[in-house]
């Protein structure tokens, strides 16, 4: 027992049924109380809200909870009892007294007012022998919200922060400054306390990660609005998701594979291994685990649409152009669930075409098919987002017979469809989409022959039987002679 204690002794005369009379003026810890009868009144009703920092209440008692009774030099009426479920003690002599809410000093003043029908200004003293099982609920940004109880047996005060951990740890979209703890109340109602533990990650101050009692109901309020600054110090937290469990997100838009993937560990499902700083998954590994974005990909307004526990949706924008020059908080962190959009560009720049191809977020390759006159025909691999001239560079170049002012393009559409498109070659011109396109994976090129190439195969085929007959003639020849 902490606290100093004092006592006075004095004499009464006569004393009832033997008991000595000590007044008890003390500091007790939160593990035992101590009363004598008559009882002071019972302590103000608590507040309807409070914040963390002002100082923990004391324990209040329970169904499960065991404790032990002692009346001062009265060992009858003393010892072990278990609170019951309907939240009394059933105590020798007094029968029934209710102490569910109570801490241990107004439950010994109660205990106390009881026993004072029988005794003279008794004193009992309450010790905390077992506590009960701490059966709390949790709701709103968690990966597994729901009921979950703490053993009387385990040593480890259950708290915010580690109740959040029991639970999967807070989503992407918790707002943990706002974090709410519904507390009920012996006289009806419900306190709230009001947690932010933003302040825990910044300050380190333990205050603001608070013990929570049984009946405790702690709510996670969705943010308005997701700080990509903030994101990654709170992916980090204890709190947070594990790193390395798997999330199921999908991919849609200008991506060569989109789809739904799974992401756990350093690989992605789909065939891509990709690496991520901290082993939590982003919209970069996303998109290498579809297989890259396309040249045509607008990588400044890369949505990513995500659902609240409230069954809303909200969208955040990523800028992965400003990732490719340094800004990391662009490559936003993914949770379960998750879609990631990625649009269409309206307009190509050839400049940034070039940057964009070397991006980690981009396919390692293409593969064209370049077919036709040219020197070296069949499937070349080729850098991403590369212009129509170098596909046919890369193939050789034209050859003699080759009709060097057009080409044929063939794709193969998203949507199942093929498209074919003759294209007039302008060596000298940079990357545009009249002239020289950029290529996707599978494109096909088709080189055709020149007007002069195409006279002399026909003459060929049409004097191809004459010349069969002429050489015919030559063979029986050499046998008359």
């Amino acid at each position: 027992m902490s606290g100093k204690l004092f006592r006075s002794l004095h004499r009464v005369s006569p004393p009832v049924m033997g008991l000595a009379v000590l007044t008890v003026i003390t500091t007790a810890c939160p593990s035992v109380g101590f009363a004598q009868a008559p009882p002071a009144t019972n302590s103000p009703a608590l507040p309807t809200s409070r914040s963390v920092g002002q100082a923990e209440l004391p324990y209040t008692l329970g169904a499960g909870d065991r404790v032990r009774v002692d009346v001062y030099r009265v060992p009858q009426y003393s010892g072990e009892v278990e609170v019951l479920i309907d939240g009394s003690l059933n105590l020798a002599l007094v029968g029934s007294v209710a102490v569910k809410g109570l801490t241990l000093k107004q439950s010994s003043g109660t205990i106390a007012a009881a026993y004072s029908q029988y005794l003279k200004q008794p004193i009992v003293t309450m010790t905390l022998l077992s506590r009960r099982p701490i059966q709390i609920g949790i709701a709103g940004e968690v990966n597994r919200p729901g009921s979950y109880t703490i053993p009387p047996n385990d040593p480890r005060v259950p708290t915010v922060t580690r109740l959040l951990e029991v639970a999967g740890g807070t989503t992407q979209i918790a707002d943990v400054r706002q974090i709410q703890v519904r507390r009920p109340q012996r006289s009806g109602g419900d306190q709230i306390i009001n947690v932010n533990l933003w302040q825990l990650l910044q300050t380190g101050n333990l205050g603001y990660d608070i013990a929570l009692r049984d009946g405790d109901t702690l709510l996670i309020p969705t943010s308005t609005a997701v700080n990509l600054s903030e994101a990654p110090l709170l992916a980090a937290a204890t709190f947070s998701r594990p790193a390395g469990q798997p999330v199921n997100i999908a991919v849609v838009g200008e991506v060569n594979r989109p789809g739904a993937y799974t992401i756990a560990g350093n690989q992605g499902t789909g065939g891509t291994t990709t690496a991520s700083v901290g082993n939590v998954p982003t919209v970069t590994r996303a998109l290498q685990t579809a297989g890259g974005i396309k040249p045509l990909a607008n990588i400044r307004e890369v949505e990513v649409r995500r659902l609240t526990r409230t069954g809303t949706e909200q969208s955040l924008k990523v800028n992965l152009w400003d990732l490719l020059r340094g800004d990391l908080r662009q490559d936003a962190i993914l949770q379960e669930g998750d879609t990631i959009v990625v649009p269409t560009a309206l307009a190509l720049n050839p400049v940034e075409a070039a940057t964009t191809a070397a991006a980690s977020f981009s396919p390692s390759a293409i593969r064209v098919n370049v077919v036709g006159e040219v020197a070296r025909s069949g499937i070349v691999e080729l850098s991403p987002n590369v212009p129509l001239n170098q596909g046919i560079l890369a193939a050789g170049g034209f050859n003699n017979r080759a009709r060097k002012g057009s080409v044929q393009l063939v794709r193969l559409n998203v949507d199942g469809t093929v498209s074919k498109r003759t294209i007039e070659v302008d060596f000298a011109q940079g990357i545009n989409t009249a002239n020289n396109p950029t290529l996707q994976n599978n494109d096909v090129i088709i080189v055709g022959r020149s007007t002069l190439a195409s006279v002399s195969d026909t003459l060929g085929q049409v004097l191809s039987p004459i010349g069969s007959v002429f050489s015919f003639f030559n063979f029986l020849n050499i046998f008359r002679r």
